[in-house]
C-alpha cells in the first residue's frame, strides 16, 4: 500500500459503515433489517453523506473497497487522475462474464463492461460515426416522424401511463438509428406481449435490474450459474439473437448494393476494415441494451417535471410554436440549436433526475480527495445526483427551475455552478457514446409534444428505483389535451 503524504490522512481513517469479516457491508442492505436498500442508491447515498461526510469508506464486497465522492472538487480530481488513454471503471462484470463465455460470438465483453485496450480501440471506431454531427442531422427527418406519431398516439389515449408507450418510441428510434430498420413498435402486432418489440423492451429491463445485484452480492455467479443469473443469460440471449437477425439482413442489402439510400450506424461498422463481424455484435447489443431504457426514463422525468410545472410547460409550448410554424414544420438542426429553453428543461431534469447515482472510475494514480490520500487502483464513485440536491450547491434545490441555464442565475448559486456537479453522460473519454443522440432525440420529443399537447400530472410525488440506472418509481400517470385555439 503507498503511503500518505505527511499533509493527508491515510485511505484506512476515511469514516464509513463497518465492513464485517467475509460479509463486508453486505448485511446492510439485507431485506427488512438493512438500514441500505439497493434499489435506493440516492437515499443510501444521502444517508452517508449525513452521517460521515463528503467521502465515504465501504466494502460491500470484502476485500473491494469503494470511496463514495460527493464534494465537486474531488469528482474533479477523480476525472483528473484520468491519464493515458485507458480510463477504468469496475461495473457490469457479470455481462462481462456472460460475453465472454461466448467467444464465438464477442471478441470482448463490449463497451460497457470492457477495460484497457480493448475498450480504447472499440471506442476509438465506434465513436467516428456518431461524433460527426451531419450523421446525426440525418437521423432527423425519420426521428422526426416516429415523434409526431407517438405524439398523437398520446392525444388519442388522453389519460395514460407514458412510460410503456416511451419505450416503444425509443426502441423505434433505436432501431431507425442503428440498423435503419423500422419496427412499428406502435402497430397492433407489435404491442402484443409476445411481440419482438416487447421481448426486447423486457429484455433491456431485465439486464439492467439484474447488473447491479449480481456485481455488488456475494457473486457467486463467477462459480456456478445462479437464478439472477440465468435471468440475465436468458436477456441477454434474446438481444443478441435479435441484433444477429438485424446484422444478417443488413449484410444481404450490402451484398446486392455497396451504398444504400440511408447509412445507417451498422452500416458504417460493417464498412469500417478495423471492426470484425464479433465486435459488431457487441455493440449491436449494446445500442439495444443502452438506447431503450435510459432515454425512456429520462424523457419520463422531463415530462413530469414539466406537468408538475405548468409555467415552464408554457415556456417550452411557446418556444415550440416560435420555431415550429405549422404542424407539418420539420424539425431542423438551426430549430435545436435555437432551442433554449428546451435544452434548460433536459438540463434541469439531468440534475434531479440523472441517468445514474454517479460515474464509477478505478484511480490510475494516487490522488488527495477531502484531506485523505486515496491511493491508485481504488475504485471510486461519484454521488452526483445527491450533490445536486445539497443547498451548499444550489438555491431552491429541490426545485425544477431551468431557468438556473438560461438567466446565468448560476452566478447567484452560492458560489456558482461547479463544471463537475451535473454529470448525466459521465466525463471524459468515457463519457455516453451517444450523448449527442440522445440529447437530440429528448429535444425533438419535448418540443413536439408541447406544441400539440397540454399535459397535467395526476399521481403522487415521483421517486427513483436504482436498476443500474435510475428509473421512475411509479407509473407516469398524464393527462393530455389538445391546446385550445
Amino acid at each position: 500500500m503507498a503511503r500518505a503524504s505527511p499533509t493527508l490522512r491515510p485511505f484506512d481513517e476515511i469514516p464509513g459503515p463497518r465492513a464485517l469479516p467475509l460479509i463486508g457491508t453486505l448485511y446492510k442492505y439485507l431485506p427488512f433489517i438493512g438500514e441500505y436498500d439497493f434499489k435506493k442508491m440516492h437515499k443510501n447515498g444521502a444517508a452517508k453523506y449525513a452521517k460521515y461526510g463528503p467521502l465515504v469508506r465501504e466494502e460491500i464486497v470484502v476485500g473491494e473497497p469503494i470511496v463514495w465522492v460527493f464534494r465537486p472538487e474531488d469528482i474533479a480530481e477523480v476525472f483528473k487522475a484520468d491519464t493515458g488513454h485507458y480510463p477504468e471503471r469496475r461495473s457490469h462484470r457479470a455481462l462481462f462474464k456472460y460475453r465472454k463465455d461466448r467467444s464465438n460470438l464477442y471478441n470482448t465483453g463490449g463497451l460497457l463492461p470492457t477495460n484497457g485496450f480493448d475498450w480504447w480501440r472499440l471506442r476509438k471506431e465506434f465513436q467516428k460515426t456518431l461524433s460527426k454531427s451531419q450523421n446525426l442531422v440525418g437521423y432527423l427527418p425519420d426521428t422526426d416522424h416516429a415523434i409526431t406519431k407517438f405524439t398523437k398516439i398520446c392525444e388519442q389515449n388522453k389519460t395514460t401511463d407514458a412510460l410503456p408507450l416511451l419505450s416503444r418510441l425509443f426502441l423505434e428510434l433505436t432501431c431507425l438509428v442503428a440498423f435503419d430498420l423500422k419496427i412499428n413498435t406502435f402497430s397492433e402486432h407489435e404491442i402484443r406481449g409476445n411481440s419482438m418489440s416487447s421481448k426486447l423492451i423486457d429484455a433491456a429491463f431485465t439486464t439492467n435490474s439484474a447488473i447491479l445485484r449480481l456485481d455488488n452480492g456475494p457473486r457467486l455467479w463467477r462459480f456456478f450459474d445462479t437464478p439472477l443469473y440465468r435471468k440475465l443469460s436468458k436477456a441477454q440471449s434474446y438481444m443478441e439473437k435479435i441484433a444477429i437477425q438485424m446484422i444478417s439482413e443488413k449484410m444481404k442489402k450490402l451484398q446486392k448494393s455497396d451504398q444504400l439510400d440511408k447509412k445507417s450506424l451498422l452500416q458504417s461498422y460493417l464498412c469500417n476494415p478495423y471492426l470484425d463481424y464479433k465486435d459488431i455484435v457487441g455493440m449491436a447489443c449494446d445500442m439495444l441494451l443502452a438506447g431503450i431504457d435510459t432515454t425512456t426514463y429520462s424523457s419520463a422525468f422531463a415530462l413530469y417535471h414539466l406537468a408538475r410545472n405548468p409555467e415552464a410547460q408554457k415556456k417550452v409550448q411557446a418556444e415550440a410554436m416560435r420555431l415550429i410554424k405549422q404542424e407539418d414544420t420539420l424539425v431542423t438542426e438551426s430549430i435545436l440549436k435555437e432551442a433554449v429553453y428546451t435544452k434548460a428543461v433536459i438540463k434541469e431534469t439531468f440534475r434531479l433526475n440523472p441517468i445514474s447515482i454517479g460515474v464509477g472510475r478505478i484511480l490510475q494514480m494516487d490522488v488527495a480527495l477531502n484531506g485523505f490520500h486515496v491511493q491508485k487502483g481504488t475504485n471510486v464513485v461519484t454521488q452526483n445526483q445527491i450533490s445536486c440536491r445539497l443547498p451548499e450547491y444550489f438555491d431552491n434545490p429541490d426545485s425544477f427551475i431551468p431557468e438556473r441555464w438560461t438567466r446565468k442565475i448560476g452566478q447567484n448559486e452560492k458560489s456558482g455552478i461547479h463544471p463537475y456537479l451535473v454529470l448525466p453522460f459521465g466525463h471524459g473519454p468515457r463519457s455516453c457514446i451517444a450523448r449527442r443522440l440522445a440529447e437530440q432525440n429528448m429535444q425533438i420529443l419535448l418540443l413536439r409534444i408541447c406544441r400539440r399537447l397540454k399535459f397535467d400530472w395526476t399521481g403522487g410525488e415521483l421517486d427513483v428505483e436504482s436498476v443500474l440506472i435510475n428509473k421512475p418509481n411509479a407509473p407516469i400517470n398524464l393527462t393530455f389535451h389538445p391546446h385550445r385555439t
